[in-house]
């Protein structure tokens, strides 16, 4: 009598069985507060940025001494009360992503964390309170809300292109170097401490303020030679600025995407802006949830 044939084990769990599942309210949240395509996630980001602007308008405001010594007490109980909306938005987004440290050294996990920790830490140090204004980061998550996920998809491009720019930036910058040093340094000679150019470094700083056109005031040449190499300077800041310009729009437009920008993350790595049918992440391969969006 022949043996029934034994079980097969079982497949050893993968590294992706141990997150979060992509299933059940962790996927609903999921959606709701990462992404932009359904009425709740759009609900959503518009709350949030509402609370953003209110918070950073309630720190602007405490700033001002007449309207601190009016109304600091509200204006305690008001921030105390965003700190505490956005602590708790804070672990809603560690408790739905399916790797919460992972999320919480990403740059947006860290300006989360940075949004809810000054008003903590302003009882040791009251000094810092004043760095609540950097929620104001967080509005370059939810710009997305209003149908700006072309501008968030540009942002990116953005970045590529510099990254693509990056020897012509630093073979652009070597030259203005070279220039500023020589014409400081023409200028120390020619005007020289008697009119404000005490050092060849003091002199550069000149440089550089004339070549960017910004021009202070704090120094200026007194001699008709130290005149004339300063319009030269002049005009050669106006062709100057030209290049780096130049440079990174070329980049930008070699590189405009033409697909369909969304707010479709992946659990993984938190990566945006998959395309509607995309099945598989294509920064790390892992398989996305079935996207949501309202019709």
């Amino acid at each position: 009598m022949a043996r029934p044939p034994r079980p097969l084990p079982a497949p050893a769990p993968s590294r992706a069985d141990f997150g979060k599942p992509l299933q059940g309210w962790r996927l609903r949240l999921y959606t709701i507060i990462f992404e932009a395509e359904t009425r709740a996630g759009r609900a959503f980001d518009i709350a949030l940025i509402v609370a953003i602007l209110a918070s950073v308008a309630v720190v602007i405001a405490d700033s001002v001494a007449p309207l601190h010594a009016r109304h600091g007490a509200l204006f305690g109980v008001l921030e105390w009360g965003f700190t505490l909306v956005f602590t708790l938005e804070y672990l809603a987004r560690l408790a739905c992503v399916r790797h919460p440290l992972r999320y919480a050294t990403s740059f947006y996990g860290v300006i989360d964390l940075l949004a809810v920790l000054p008003t903590y830490l302003a009882f040791f140090v009251p000094e810092l309170h004043a760095l609540i204004d950097v929620r104001l980061l967080r509005l370059l998550r939810v710009f997305r809300i209003f149908k700006l996920g072309a501008y968030v998809e540009e942002y990116g491009a953005l970045g590529r292109a510099l990254l693509a720019s990056r020897r012509k930036i630093a073979v652009f910058l070597s030259f203005v170097l070279m220039v500023v040093t020589v014409m400081g340094t023409l200028m120390y000679v020619v005007e020289g401490p008697e009119h404000g150019f005490t050092s060849i470094p003091t002199a550069i700083y000149w440089a550089i303020t004339t070549m960017t056109t910004v021009g202070f005031g704090d120094i200026t040449p007194k001699t008709d030679l130290g005149r004339l190499i300063a319009s030269v300077m002049m005009l050669l800041g106006w062709g100057t600025l030209a290049v780096p310009t130049g440079i990174v729009t070329a980049e930008f437009t070699a590189q405009r995407l033409v697909r369909e920008p969304t707010t479709r993350s992946c659990h993984e790595c938190l990566s945006e802006g998959h395309l509607p049918s995309a099945r598989f992440c294509r920064d790390c391969g892992a398989q996305l949830p079935v996207f949501q969006r309202d019709a």
